[in-house]
């Protein structure tokens, strides 16, 4: 699980990064929305990772507050971008 966490937390950087270069808007947006996505992954291995005792309560809800933010952040920008 822990290499799951791995793979979809640092998805959710190479995804963004994708988007800053894509060619247009619904590039941009498809781009971001698999951010998204991998953000509400990410949140679902912290909290199997938590459930098993894997990790400390601490430092799940340290990550899991990071990742819930950067969640939000990107579905705002979903949200802009899909309006115009």
């Amino acid at each position: 699980m822990s290499k799951l966490l791995l793979r979809s937390g640092t998805s959710i950087g190479a995804n963004i990064a994708e988007a800053n270069g894509a060619i247009s808007t619904a590039d941009f947006s498809s781009k971001m929305s698999i951010a998204y996505k991998e953000s509400l992954e990410t949140k679902y291995w912290l909290s199997l990772l938590n459930d098993t005792d894997y990790i400390d309560l601490k430092v799940y809800e340290s990550i899991f507050q990071d990742v819930d933010e950067i969640g939000k952040i990107l579905f705002a920008i979903l949200k802009k971008t899909r309006i115009n």
